[in-house]
């Protein structure tokens, strides 16, 4: 169990409109970001109020990280578990963001790795899975969280007590090498040590197909063993993954390279009809505004709501879809904020 000041603690102010909340079976990913560009001078709650003030001064509800970790270890309450985050376009809801209170230059502490990385474990325990361990340029166009903390990311989050064991899975017969027991869920399937289903089998049978079924004595399939782990890992390199990419657990650009297809049941909704440019910006008053904001807090960009949203065109609307559109290359040199019928198509897909 982590240690965490609480937003009463160090003294946030009241929100600006209560982020919407967002359930830990939502939460996929873990984001790491650092402060930017200057280094960090501040100390203490100093820093959380910076971050404050900063961020309502966006227009935001308040701090958009979920945690700060500053350099002495200490874990800060920013957003907390359960409400959506401002830390990162199109993450913000299956994403949980820490920042790493440094800028710039400044090296990373020990003590606030190890913090970090029990912060990340305690969300794996909270969420009952492997969260995905990601820097803020893995979902975002943007240096951040720096090259020392990047590199930290990819290396596996290792820091002290919370490093990985050197064989986390196990290891199989007279190998010595160590083997990922983790498991990921693609279009409701899932894949991983422990496994079971057919789809298991023909994942197996489609390696042995392929020429990577060299470590199996029995099967393959039904159930998902160490053996499908690292025949599968030959696979991923064969692919020219390597390091974390290539821990013999399937992705989705791996899997549909072995299968043809990804197996299971996607059932996305058919985006609505494009309704007019007509149906949106000042005084327009209609369901199409409603049906556009729901979209937009699904997709993580309801950063401006403080009510709703509802049916009358407000300049949170505005805000929310000029966001949007920010973070899409096709449509970020025509940022107006208002919907035509690309960012339409963009935001429903």
């Amino acid at each position: 169990m982590v240690t965490i000041i609480s937003r009463a603690t160090w003294g946030a102010k009241a929100w600006n409109g209560t982020p919407a909340s967002v359930s830990l079976s939502q939460r996929t990913e873990f984001f790491v970001h650092y402060d930017g560009g200057t280094p960090i001078t501040r100390t203490g709650y100093a820093i959380m109020r910076a971050i404050e003030a900063e961020h309502l001064g966006n227009g935001w509800s308040g701090v958009g990280y979920h945690f700060v970790v500053d350099q002495a270890g200490n874990i800060y309450e920013g957003r907390g578990w359960g409400l959506q985050g401002a830390h990162c376009p199109n993450h913000n809801v299956s994403g949980i963001g820490v920042q790493i209170a440094i800028g710039g230059d400044q090296e990373p502490s020990a003590k606030a790795l190890a913090a970090c990385r029990a912060l990340y474990e305690e969300a794996c325990k909270k969420t009952g899975r492997t969260l995905a361990k990601r820097g803020h340029r893995d979902g975002f166009a943007t240096a951040c969280p720096g090259t020392k903390l990047y590199t930290w990311v990819k290396a596996g989050m290792p820091a002290g007590d919370y490093a990985p064991a050197p064989n986390p899975g196990g290891s199989l017969p007279g190998s010595g090498s160590a083997v990922s027991r983790a498991q990921v869920t693609i279009n409701g399937l899932v894949y991983g040590y422990g496994a079971k289903g057919d789809h298991v089998t023909k994942v197996g049978q489609a390696l042995v197909k392929a020429g990577f079924g060299k470590h199996y004595t029995s099967g393959p399939g039904p159930t998902w063993t160490d053996a499908d782990t690292v025949n599968y890992q030959d696979f991923q390199e064969s692919l020219g993954f390597s390091g974390a990419d290539a821990d013999g657990i399937p992705g989705e650009t791996s899997l549909k390279e072995l299968l043809g297809t990804l197996p299971g049941k996607v059932t996305a909704k058919p985006a609505p009809p494009f309704p007019g440019s007509d149906k949106f910006g000042p005084g327009k008053n209609n369901s199409h505004i409603t049906t556009l904001g729901k979209q937009l807090v699904k997709k993580g960009f309801g950063e401006h709501y403080t009510t709703g949203p509802g049916p009358k065109w407000s300049d949170a609307d505005r805000l929310n879809v000029r966001d949007f559109q920010r973070s899409r290359k096709e449509l970020a040199s025509d940022a107006d904020g208002l919907p035509g019928p690309v960012t339409w198509k963009l935001l429903f897909s």
